[in-house]
Formats: C-alpha cells, sequence, structure tokens
C-alpha cells in the first residue's frame, strides 16, 4: 500500500526537514506486520515527494493477532491488507511520522506552522460509504477532494463499482494536521481495524482529533467508527473531553448514521462538566458582586464569552501563555464583528502566568479556571507571588481536579490529561489553598463542582479567595 505527499513550497526539498526524513536515502522501518519504507520519488526546488509504502507480511499479520479475534481460515492470509490503505497505513503514519504528527520541528519551526501547498494521494482505499463520504470527511478540514470509485473489473463495466477509492487530496494545510487527518480517518473509512481496540484509542483519537474534530459535521460518525462502534468507548471519550475544559464534548454528540441499530431508551444528557463548572464560576462571581474580571489562561475564551453574555461584568479580560490559544478566542468570540459596546468591555493579550504583570492588577476578582495543574510544581510559587502577591484582586477563584475522582473515569489511566503536571486530592488542594491564602492576606472557602460522589467527592474542587482588607 502507498502514500504520497507532495509540497510545491519554495524550496520544496524543505518537505523532508518537517517529516525528519531525508530526501537522499530511503529508510526502513520495522513493524509488527511487515516494513514500512519511506523514499522520494521526486526531490527538486519547485516540488518534492515523499512516499510511505508499507508491505504486509500477511503471514506476519495472522501471529499478532489477538486471541479474541475470528478466525476465517484463508480469510486471514488472503485478503487486500497488503494493498488497501486502512489502519494498517494509520498505525505506520503514526510511528514513521511520529515527530512530524506533533508539529515539531527544530530546524524549521515556522515552517511546521504554517499552512502548505500539500497533494496527498492513495491509489486504493477501502471505503464504506463510497466516494461520496470520503469527500464528506476531507473537504470540510479545507481539502479539495477528488475520490474515483474503482470499478470491480474496467474490462466487465456492469459488475459495478468495487468498495474501494482512489483518493486525491490538495489544499493548503499545516503538514501536522494533514498526517493527522489521514491518522484519523483512513480506519474511520475502512471501518475497521486490524488490532484490538483497547481503552487507549479514546487517548489517540483526543490527540489526533485536537483542533479539528470539535467542528467536523460528521463528528459523531468519525468518534463510533474510530472506535469500533463501542458505546462505552465513545462515552469515555465524551466525559474525557468535558473534563479537559474543551468544548469538543458537546460537538461530538453521536448523530444519525446509515442504517442505525435499534436502542434502548436513553437518560436525557448529563450536563458536561465543563459547562457546570463555567457556571459555578459565574454564579459565585456574581455572588461576590464583581464586576471587572480577568481570566488567567483564558484559552479559547469560552469563561471570557460567557462573561461578556452578562452586562453586569463591565470589564473582561482574557490572559494566556498561547497566541494560537487567543487567535482561537478571537475567532470564536467574532471578534471583527462584535457591537462597539460589547467590544469596549473587552481585552485579549498574552501574558505567563509565572512572571510579574503590571496588566494583571486592578481588577475585583481574577480567575484561574483549570490552569494550575499546568504548571510544573517548582513554578507555582512564582504564580502564587504574580497573581497574589502583586496583582492582588479583591477575589481569586481556583478549579483544579480532584484526582480521587478519577476512578470513576471508566478505561481512564494515568492524568485526566497528557499537558496535566499533577492532580490533587481535597486535602492536598485545601492544604495549598490555605497556606497561600495566609501567605498573601486572603481567607479561602472551598465548594464542589459537579455531583459528588459520597466517598470521592466532586470531579472538580474550586477554591474561593477573599482578600482580608
Amino acid at each position: 500500500m502507498l502514500l504520497t505527499i507532495s509540497t510545491t513550497v519554495r524550496p520544496a526539498t524543505e518537505l523532508g526537514f518537517l517529516l525528519h526524513k531525508h530526501p537522499d536515502r530511503v529508510q526502513e522501518f520495522g513493524q509488527s506486520y511487515g516494513t514500512a519504507r519511506v523514499f522520494y520519488p521526486e526531490a527538486s526546488e519547485e516540488r518534492c515527494t515523499a512516499a510511505l509504502m508499507l508491505e504486509v507480511d500477511p503471514v506476519a499479520l495472522v501471529r499478532t493477532r489477538g486471541r479474541t479475534s475470528p478466525d476465517f481460515s484463508l480469510s486471514q492470509y488472503v485478503n487486500d491488507r497488503p494493498y488497501a490503505a486502512s489502519s494498517l497505513l494509520a498505525v505506520a503514519i503514526g510511528d514513521v511520522f511520529r515527530t512530524a504528527r506533533a508539529g515539531r520541528c527544530n530546524a524549521r519551526p515556522e515552517l511546521a506552522a504554517a499552512a502548505l501547498p500539500l497533494e496527498i494521494t492513495l491509489p486504493a482505499m477501502p471505503c464504506r460509504g463510497g466516494a461520496d463520504l470520503a469527500r464528506r470527511l476531507f473537504e470540510p478540514l479545507g481539502w479539495q477532494v477528488e475520490a474515483r470509485a474503482v470499478p470491480l473489473d474496467e474490462q466487465f463495466p456492469e459488475w459495478g463499482d468495487s468498495r474501494y477509492v482512489r483518493l486525491e487530496l490538495r489544499g493548503g494545510v499545516r503538514l501536522a494536521d494533514a498526517l493527522n487527518h489521514l491518522y484519523v480517518l483512513l480506519p474511520v473509512l475502512d471501518d475497521g481495524k486490524h488490532y484490538w481496540i483497547a481503552p487507549d484509542e479514546v487517548d489517540k483519537l483526543i490527540r489526533a482529533g485536537e483542533g479539528w474534530l470539535r467542528g467536523h459535521p460528521e463528528r459523531g460518525l468519525i468518534t463510533r467508527r474510530y472506535l469500533g462502534r463501542r458505546p462505552t468507548l465513545a462515552r469515555t471519550a465524551f466525559a474525557r473531553l468535558a473534563e479537559l475544559g474543551d468544548e469538543t464534548e458537546e460537538a461530538l454528540e453521536p448523530a444519525v448514521e446509515e442504517e442505525p441499530a435499534p436502542e434502548p431508551q436513553q437518560e436525557p444528557k448529563a450536563v458536561p462538566l465543563n459547562t457546570l463548572r463555567r457556571e459555578a464560576v459565574l454564579a459565585k462571581l456574581e455572588e461576590l458582586g464583581a464586576a471587572t474580571v480577568i481570566d488567567l489562561g483564558c484559552g479559547s475564551g469560552q469563561l471570557v464569552g460567557a462573561l461578556l453574555g452578562r452586562p453586569r461584568f463591565t470589564r473582561v479580560t482574557g490572559v494566556d501563555v498561547s497566541p494560537l490559544a487567543l487567535a482561537i478566542a478571537a475567532r470564536k468570540l467574532k471578534l471583527d464583528r462584535m457591537p462597539d459596546t460589547k467590544r469596549a468591555r473587552l481585552t485579549l493579550f498574552q501574558g505567563a502566568l509565572t512572571y510579574t504583570d503590571k496588566r494583571f492588577a486592578g481588577y475585583d476578582a481574577a480567575v484561574l479556571m483549570e490552569v494550575i495543574e499546568h504548571v510544573d510544581p517548582p513554578r507555582l510559587a512564582a504564580l502564587e507571588r504574580v497573581v497574589f502577591g502583586h496583582a492582588k484582586p479583591a477575589h481569586v477563584l481556583v478549579t483544579t481536579p480532584n484526582v480521587e475522582y478519577n476512578p470513576r473515569y471508566e478505561f481512564l489511566t494515568g492524568l485526566r490529561h497528557n499537558d496535566h503536571r499533577f492532580e490533587w486530592t481535597r486535602a492536598e488542594f485545601t492544604a495549598w489553598a490555605t497556606r497561600v491564602a495566609a501567605e498573601y492576606g486572603y481567607r479561602v472557602a472551598f465548594a464542589p463542582v459537579g455531583e459528588a460522589d459520597p466517598e470521592l467527592g466532586p470531579p472538580t474542587q474550586m477554591g474561593v479567595f477573599t482578600h482580608e482588607h
């Protein structure tokens, strides 16, 4: 099976830096089911093409199948796996282009972050749903899609088309995003995986779908197919996404797919935890009588948007260390079309919470919503000095996960997010908050967020600091 990636960015050979594969060499990567090779059929200043060719050993594939996999005798040895792009190729992409998928390139960081003119070709790809489904999946991601069904036999056109398509994609897309699109959507189009779908598939989907899956019109179909139509894993994915403080869990509600199976009567949909958390913070700010609020670590601007929607908050500021997060927030808030009266209440700027910044001062309340757990423990003291010692708002609201609640998330292993540096128990959070309050002249009260477990407590814990004037 073959995948080619071409670009005409000048000089085009920069593609080798982005893929971390030198154009002058053929490189081999052993897989449990065969061998993946990367080579460059063309490499000039004007155009460069990288090819990933995966040679599958059918016998090795059978030997690596799980004990629970069905045995269909000869079909285990005679099948389309050596020839058609599928989950096998997706796994090879994940392995061979791991660094490129993460968007890392120390040699050309500006190129790794930029949208490039790309052409991607897959000569044969199984597609349950036909060429139309391929277009529905890739076009919303910014691709021009040419998907042609492969006939069963060109000599006998009356036999009709096979389930395979030749797929060609063209567009201006960041290379890391393009690789992640393929990583997720190849097994979705095939509607099958060659390996056992374990709970860690939820983590893979969340990571690879970051930044594009949330707004995809076929998000429900993608999620169900990627997770092998396993409702438990799908529910876990939605819960995980809710925990990340992302809007994705709302956008990933399962949609009606072709030939749906009858389902039992379902309970009303639970309110996502990120919504409960945001509403709890808003309610507490109103209760405290705050009129000016700064959201420290505002991310994509969910809380900022909610604050702007309530006229009682006369001055709203969002701060984040990431320029990309601020750009996303500006887009989601429709900053370019915002009415002048609302725009006058809003400020967005980049800043690091571990460095003193006079712009942080002068607010009734500061919010650190799901922020402190992203800070390395040795840097927490710096954050404390900046927020509580220098900015000194009248009130500080801090929310953070309660690690004791984690066992209630089925299949969750480790922390709730791969960027969390720690997660605290209720006792650890209480001890930290009490110490900080005493050191900087605040008193602190605690409140649960989300439905509390009788033994493990709430999923999120909130500390409300009030300055002792």
